[in-house]
């Protein structure tokens, strides 16, 4: 089922919480919704669920307009951050609540609903958990029978909100792969939001960056990691450093002096780059900055840097084995890196095409 939102806004007590905002969501397409606290991500989902109206613009499932049915006409299943599993009922009985409350012409037998239920609980891997009730459940098998329960309705849209972010890191980091299993395996068209960058990114087959209100990208995994569409997306996916450079006659100076980098255009912009993007060492030009703090990250060394006399700071990953003294100096240059020319407000706009100088 593919969803499509069409220029919709949407403000609480006349405080915008989204401007114009439009998407269009592949039929079978798992998507991925980010961006910091306020970014607009949840009132999104919300309003395709039907749990918000639109003050303006529309939600269509297929060529159907969703805007005016309601939660239950739209035919979604909604799996929250908390589970909001019934304590009494068993996991049989939770899963099978959705069909269990349709209107008598549409409920199924009972044996049919339980048989639905049982086949669910097979699929999300909690076969012989029936006659459980949720507090006897692991965080993990909570959040699996919420996601039957959703299910169990035949949902023509799956919409997940934060629904690892109660869980541990292990716990997540397998159930999130076990997703996406189960995902390729029924096909639906899933909508989810969170704030683990890793979770979007591994998960997702396109991610959704919102802040204030608008969408700032919206790309596979891959667009949105290596080729950022604005200086916020840089600075909110992935990790990253930043500096304030000014192109002149083509080459990228900071603080007046070259950086072995070069641009074709001209004017004040930001330099993002990551910090395993880098080559560091006597050999590496333009840039060098003094060690002032550094920690093990799994096969590397994560250094802080100091640059200049105005002690920009950035950090950039060296071999274990480099000593990483602090108070020495380390000279390096970004092996990649995207450049966004500042306004006249000293605002990053969109990416201009930057290329990097030759090293010899």
């Amino acid at each position: 089922m593919e969803v499509r939102v069409e220029n919709v806004r949407k403000a609480f007590d006349r405080h915008p919480a989204l401007h114009e905002v439009s998407l269009a969501i592949a039929s079978g397409e798992l998507a991925a919704l980010v961006g910091p606290s306020g970014s607009g991500k949840t009132t999104l989902l919300r309003l395709i669920a039907g749990l918000e109206a639109p003050c303006a613009g529309r939600v269509l499932f297929g060529a159907e307009d969703a805007s005016r049915l309601s939660v239950q006409d739209r035919r979604v299943g909604f799996v929250f951050q908390h589970y909001a599993l019934f304590r009494h009922m068993t996991v049989l009985e939770n899963v099978g609540f959705g069909l269990s409350v349709r209107p008598r012409a549409l409920r199924p037998a009972r044996a049919e609903i339980d048989r639905r239920a049982r086949e669910l609980l097979e699929l999300v891997q909690l076969g012989g958990l029936e006659k459980r009730y949720p507090p006897q459940l692991s965080g993990g098998q909570r959040q699996r029978v919420a996601l039957a329960r959703a299910l169990a309705i035949e949902p023509r849209v799956l919409l997940l909100d934060e629904p690892f972010g109660a869980l541990d890191a292990q716990v997540r980091r397998d159930l999130r792969r076990w997703l996406r299993e189960l995902h390729d395996r029924t096909g639906h068209t899933t909508v989810f939001v969170t704030h683990d960058q890793e979770e979007a990114l591994e998960l997702a087959d396109r991610v959704v960056v919102m802040s204030q209100g608008r969408i700032e990208q919206a790309a596979a995994p891959d667009e949105v990691y290596d080729r950022p569409a604005s200086a916020f997306v840089h600075g909110f996916i992935g990790e990253s450093s930043r500096l304030p450079v000014r192109v002149i006659g083509g080459e990228v100076l900071l603080d007046d002096r070259p950086t072995g980098l070069r641009a074709d255009w001209e004017g004040p912009a930001e330099l993002f780059f990551r910090p395993h993007q880098t080559l560091a060492g006597d050999g590496a030009a333009g840039l060098s900055g003094r060690i002032v703090g550094g920690r093990r990250i799994a096969g590397v060394r994560r250094v802080e840097l100091e640059l200049g006399a105005a002690r920009r700071r950035v950090e950039l990953d060296l071999p274990l084995a480099h000593p990483a003294t602090p108070g020495a100096q380390v000279a390096f240059r970004p092996l990649a890196f995207r450049l966004y020319p500042l306004d006249g407000l000293g605002v990053a706009t969109r990416p201009q095409a930057a290329r990097q100088a030759a090293h010899g």
